[in-house]
């Protein structure tokens, strides 16, 4: 049998209307009623069916209809009102940061999560905690503040439910086709895609970098389904909160120090690391070992600079919603990285242990992220109180209302969650700034 050829089918834009394309590629439509009415424009029905997704739609509309476009006057004045606007967006001249602080030289944020809600047709979130962390990068990037998001591109995601003909509850999974969604593959200067290497005790895992853009902010996104991989490891980064317990260590072991380590390739330096939940709090570890390899810091010295930058954010009010892994599958898969930190692998336990002394504890993900960041909360005041009776062990001897967790307020997008119509009256009547 012949090998199967792969093509890949770029849509063939008029010249006039080669901006679509740019403005498909940044996620700010979601939250931009002019563009997406832009897009609806082209063909209302096929924005409705692509899932509202632009890229989809470049690539499945008829070449008439493109042609058409570009020889609409009207049409054509919406694409350029709507490109400037970005273009101006995109510069943040007026941004709340560079207002109030100056220039972001040196200062930069990196935002650890799970998942990311920010649109529909990118279905790597599957809910409140997805959805808030898409937001907090959309506000991030409306207030021009020097962050980026890193995460996981999931090749099916959250599982979608419907009802049978008897009426029950199921589930479904369908594939993300990456070459058809607002991302894009990050390269090396040859046009290789750019990877990272992730040890799973002797076990060498690639995984390459995508790229989404929201609006001012880069959301970095990692994916094991390379060639290179083998096919249980391929399947890492197959679905959300998928697979087991087992699954589950190897997705946030990917998370933490993979994510930590595209950061490094991609040549970027935070100056602070938000973990939101537990999740991504390997990535804690890996900070202080390359603080000791880069700088030759001992584990007590790299720890300390380490904290120093690391911001926790925990969720779940519940002790059954945080992840806990047993010794031997810790063991399993990273039973090679406690030495790395010079640590015994006792040691390396307790960190996520809220008794380190404890040899039949499991590791708790949330306790090794309190352990190491400087500064963690909930995400109420109340949420905070309950955090803090919850965790208080940690802190013997320190009376419950004095544990280190305070409190945020979660908030929303504003612009993400309102009409058009109510948009409009709102920029009527208060400043659009």
């Amino acid at each position: 049998m012949k090998p199967a050829h792969v093509f890949k089918v770029v849509p063939s834009l008029p010249a006039p209307l080669e901006g679509l394309r740019t403005l498909a590629y940044n996620l700010r439509w979601s939250w931009d009623h002019s563009t997406i009415e832009l897009f609806r424009r082209l063909d209302g029905d096929l924005w409705e069916s692509t899932g509202h997704n632009p890229v989809r739609l470049l690539g499945l509309i008829g070449q008439a209809q493109l042609e058409a476009a570009a020889g609409d006057e009207a049409f054509l004045a919406h694409l350029h009102r709507t490109e400037i606007a970005l273009g101006s967006y995109l510069a943040g001249e007026s941004a709340w940061y560079r207002r109030s602080c100056g220039q972001t030289e040196g200062v930069l944020v990196a935002y650890f999560s799970a998942e990311f809600g920010i649109t529909e047709c990118l279905t790597i979130f599957a809910g409140g905690l997805g959805v808030l962390a898409g937001d907090h990068l959309k506000a991030a990037s409306d207030l021009g503040v020097p962050l980026v998001g890193v995460g996981l591109l999931y090749q099916q995601g959250y599982f979608r439910q419907y009802l049978n003909a008897a009426g029950w509850q199921q589930e479904s999974y369908e594939d993300n086709d990456f070459q058809n969604l607002p991302v894009t593959l990050e390269r090396r200067a040859d046009g290789r895609p750019l990877t990272v290497d992730v040890a799973y005790n002797g076990n060498h895992i690639t995984a390459q970098i995508w790229r989404a853009a929201v609006g001012r902010v880069s959301l970095y996104l990692l994916d094991t389904n390379v060639a290179q991989n083998r096919p249980e490891d391929r399947d890492i980064t197959d679905q959300l909160y998928g697979g087991g317990t087992e699954m589950r260590l190897k997705q946030e072991i990917m998370l933490g120090i993979g994510g930590y380590r595209a950061l490094e390739a991609l040549g970027l330096e935070p100056t602070v690391y938000h973990m939101n939940e537990g999740h991504s709090a390997f990535l804690a570890l890996e900070r202080v070992r390359r603080l000791m390899e880069r700088h030759g810091l001992s584990i007590a010295e790299a720890r300390e600079v380490a904290c120093a930058g690391l911001v926790f954010t925990t969720h779940t009010p519940v002790p059954a919603g945080h992840d806990y892994f047993s010794p031997a599958m810790l063991d399993h898969y990273l039973g090679d990285y406690a030495g790395s930190l010079g640590l015994s692998r006792q040691e390396f336990y307790g960190l996520g242990r809220q008794n380190p002394a404890n040899g039949s504890e499991e590791f708790c993900m949330t306790v090794l992220a309190l352990r190491m960041a400087a500064s963690s909360n909930g995400v109420s005041q109340l949420h905070g109180a309950v955090s803090r009776k919850m965790w208080k062990t940690l802190w013997p001897g320190v009376p419950e209302d004095e544990i280190p967790i305070g409190s945020v307020t979660n908030g929303v997008h504003f612009r993400s969650w309102i009409s058009a119509e109510m948009n409009q009256l709102y920029d009527r009547y208060l400043s659009p700034k």
